[in-house]
């Protein structure tokens, strides 16, 4: 059993979680780029080192001890723990250390008005070793891990107002109404009235659109979808129409794919906003970054930030 941890059990200790991942011993060769012979020694090392077996090897397969099972755990937390303790070390006197969790809905980055790339760029030039984890979700979701403290910011649409979440319009983007190539008005995509196209079946979202007009809003609606990209594939099926921000439909535009029924009339705006929760409960670290996201997405009429 061990009495003090060495280097080397932390390597053996790295070894063994390497086997497991990779499901015995000789499919780990490939991830630890040694011979076989040389991870059943190190694993029979540990063992030794432990006092008792962690998996059972052979003919028969792998398969890990009761005792091996617990020490997974024990020995993940370990490891975790070590990588935690070298980074703050690393890092100790730097004014932001830790992680920053950001969740988004899908495309939000590759809107034409979205500046999140630049706020992050701005982020970087400050004193920080931070490390950026962001997620993909829908708009309910993410609200949804923000009360749970499991992101710190979110970015996206959001319908309704959730009291104890702040909310800040950082950008907008504009949605058109679509049809794709095969489908009835195809050819007169550009001048189609806004009741003909009421007359076909349409994609809308799962959830509310309070910006969308009742006359925009189509009535026959047979597929529901609560992100963008399921919308277009709805459309581009031939079979329905669906509104899709301009921005994203571009490519397909232009590869004579889809076509915007009428531009001028069928369209509306939609607003994406920061969501964060009340300033006693933001680090340091997401603070900073919602002054870098302000500063790279200021208000309408307000000099443009740098790129």
């Amino acid at each position: 059993m061990f009495s003090q941890l060495t280097d080397l059990d932390l390597r053996l200790i790295r070894v063994f979680l390497a086997i497991v991942d990779a499901g015995g011993v000789s499919p780990a060769q490939a991830t630890l780029n040694v011979g076989q012979s040389t991870i059943s020694t190190q694993l029979a090392t540990l063992e030794t080192r432990l006092g008792y077996r962690l998996c059972e090897r052979g003919r028969s397969g792998f398969s890990l001890t009761a005792r091996g099972e617990q020490f997974i755990e024990a020995a993940r937390a370990l490891l975790a723990a070590v990588d935690t303790f070298g980074m703050q070390a690393r890092n100790v006197g730097r004014k932001l250390v830790g992680t920053l969790d950001i969740g988004m809905i899908g495309h939000t980055p590759v809107s034409a008005s979205a500046r999140i790339s630049s706020a992050i760029g701005r982020f970087r030039t400050r004193d920080q070793s931070v490390r950026f984890s962001i997620l993909v979700r829908s708009p309910g979701e993410l609200e949804e891990l923000l009360l749970n403290g499991r992101i710190q910011v979110g970015i996206g649409y959001f319908w309704h107002r959730v009291p104890s979440l702040e909310y800040t319009e950082v950008f907008a983007e504009e949605q058109f109404a679509y049809c794709a190539k095969g489908h009835p008005l195809f050819e007169q995509a550009g001048e189609v009235a806004p009741a003909e196209a009421a007359q076909h079946e349409w994609a809308w979202r799962s959830y509310p659109l309070p910006e969308a007009e009742s006359s925009t809003t189509p009535q026959n609606v047979t597929a529901v979808a609560d992100n963008m990209e399921a919308v277009a594939m709805l459309v581009l099926s031939g079979h329905h129409l669906g509104y899709l921000p301009g921005h994203f439909a571009a490519p397909y535009v232009k590869d004579g794919l889809l076509a915007a029924l009428n531009p001028a009339q069928m369209k509306y705006r939609v607003a994406f906003h920061m969501v964060t929760r009340g300033r006693q409960h933001r680090s340091d670290i997401a603070e900073a970054f919602i002054d870098d996201m302000k500063a790279a997405h200021p208000p309408p009429g307000a000099d443009e930030a740098d790129e």
